[in-house]
């Protein structure tokens, strides 16, 4: 063991080695470039001048300058806003997972982001967003205890993760993230501007974490996070076994897409629309069901966002259009009158310059005329449409002859210069005005006001998501063309239209008919 003064001495010579190193191998050292060259061009003349002029930075890089870098790395683990950057955030939610593992410590992680932070950006200017970035990490680090770290994840990504704790129960989470929430979403002043935030947080107990990993730790935080972010601005969520289930799920939805869609698993199933004038079948609408051999039908809701990321929807489209005609050609042939079918088109599949050729051909191969198919566009596609593409696709659509219906009418504010504009031929009103509306004065005049306007512009309309005889005879009253919803009838395969089909006929027949007569 040395003694008190090997120490001391040996202190001493770190102590020197320190600064005369630095001097040798830090930025000081730079400053005997210009001796070590004059040396070298003395004793050696031009030649030696240059390996010298080449050789020496290139030593101080490499002894000198990178490990400058890396040491400055390592002793300033902090971002430009005070806070831990992404990787040393990451690195103290290690160390503290392993701290709780072996004391058996409660800890949290909560991870904190403005929603819609770009369109923040565009609204009020990159430096207003740094700015609001800035003053939130200083709010945030206001609240915190002390021992617990909070690091920056992303542009508007916060996590906090508390220090190991003996008591940490589901309400002190549910309580420090309202803190957060709040503190966060207090209004921020910048110039004379007044701007407003919205918040989600997603935080997970390190407790009920999938497996003893900090990785996993931290992105079940995420899949919380996300969770809050599905359920609109303003939410807080916890991590749940139940998370980790759908997120297992909807991974294996994703692998399994692709050949679902090439082995005919994803079909259209088929909503049949009626007139409320005579109550025939004007038409269906095509809907896309994904029939699994082990998990049974799977809504859109639950597979739309796997087409979506395997870059799938044209795929979608191109399989929904084939089996839509294929279905018009065998209702021609049981002499059954279906006028149309109406098959969704994304902003992905309108943007597609080759998409007119593409149903131009397939209307031929089916030997089908352009009317039979409505092309059902999202009322928020035309509305944010700044897309010449897709402008100029449902304009030579329209000129076809192909029907185009606006979905979900009432929801994306398209002006009324836009439904001349793109030629629209029927809007279709969204389920929210339908809903109750036989028994609420307000939804009628919403009705009647969109009525009354689509038949200024002459215009037919739809309503979608009728489910009781009495918003179906309102919307009749009311003067409203179609009708279309579970009270009518449930989505339904292919094989079994052609009896739905036939026993709505039968009644027809045997049902006196009341003609409305309408002002046009």
């Amino acid at each position: 063991m040395p003694n008190r003064r090997q120490k001391s001495s040996t202190a001493k010579s770190l102590v020197l080695k320190g600064p005369i190193a630095n001097l040798l191998i830090g930025p000081p050292a730079l400053a005997f470039v210009p001796a070590f060259s004059l040396a070298a061009f003395w004793f050696g003349g031009e030649g030696a001048l240059l390996v010298a002029a080449a050789l020496v930075p290139a030593a101080y890089l490499i002894f000198g300058g990178i490990g400058a870098i890396a040491d400055n790395i390592k002793t300033n683990p902090f971002d430009k806003n005070g806070v831990l950057a992404r990787a040393a955030m990451v690195e103290k939610c290690d160390t503290i997972a392993a701290e709780a593992d072996e004391t058996g410590l409660l800890s949290c992680i909560h991870i904190i982001e403005i929603v819609s932070f770009p369109d923040l950006l565009e609204r009020f200017g990159t430096e207003a967003g740094e700015t609001v970035i800035a003053r939130m990490a200083e709010r945030l680090t206001g609240v915190m205890r002390d021992g617990d770290t909070i690091g920056q994840l992303g542009d508007a990504r916060f996590a906090v993760c508390t220090s190991p704790v003996r008591q940490l129960s589901l309400e002190l989470c549910i309580q420090m993230a309202g803190r957060l929430q709040t503190v966060a979403e207090e209004p921020y002043s910048i110039d004379g501007t007044v701007i407003y935030t919205d918040v989600c947080i997603g935080f997970c107990q390190h407790s009920l974490a999938p497996v003893n990993s900090s990785g996993e730790w931290l992105e079940a935080a995420h899949v919380a996070l996300r969770s809050a972010q599905a359920n609109g601005a303003s939410s807080i969520r916890a991590y749940s076994d139940q998370m980790h289930q759908d997120r297992t799920i909807r991974r294996a939805l994703n692998e399994d897409v692709v050949a679902a869609l090439d082995s005919g698993e994803i079909t259209p199933w088929f909503q049949p629309q009626l007139c409320t004038d005579t109550g025939r079948i004007t038409g269906f609408e095509a809907l896309a069901r994904w029939t699994h051999p082990v998990r049974g039908v799977i809504s859109p809701a639950e597979f739309l966002p796997a087409v979506e990321a395997a870059n799938l929807l044209e795929r979608l489209a191109e399989v929904m259009m084939y089996h839509s005609f294929r279905a018009l050609k065998e209702w021609d042939a049981e002499g059954l009158v279906i006028p149309q079918v109406g098959v969704n088109f994304t902003s992905s599949d309108l943007s597609n310059p080759r998409l007119l050729e593409k149903i131009k051909w397939d209307l031929d191969r089916f030997e089908l005329t352009p009317e039979r198919l409505a092309v059902e566009v999202l009322e928020t596609v035309i509305a944010s449409n700044a897309n010449d593409m897709i402008t100029r696709n449902i304009n030579a659509l329209g000129k076809l002859g192909c029907r185009i219906d606006l979905d979900d009418f009432g929801t994306g504010n398209a002006s009324i210069s836009s439904i001349r504009r793109f030629s629209v031929s029927r809007i279709k009103i969204d389920r929210s005005f339908v809903m109750k509306a036989d028994r609420d004065p307000e939804q009628q005049r919403m009705i009647s006001a969109i009525l009354t306007m689509a038949e200024r512009l002459q215009v037919e309309t739809l309503a979608e998501g009728v489910e009781t005889v009495g918003e179906h005879v309102l919307l009749a009253q009311l003067g409203c063309d179609h009708v279309q919803g579970f009270g009518i009838a449930r989505p339904m395969p292919f094989n079994q239209t052609i009896d739905w089909i036939t026993k709505h006929n039968t009644k027809l027949r045997d049902v006196p008919q009341i003609m409305q007569t309408r002002q046009k």
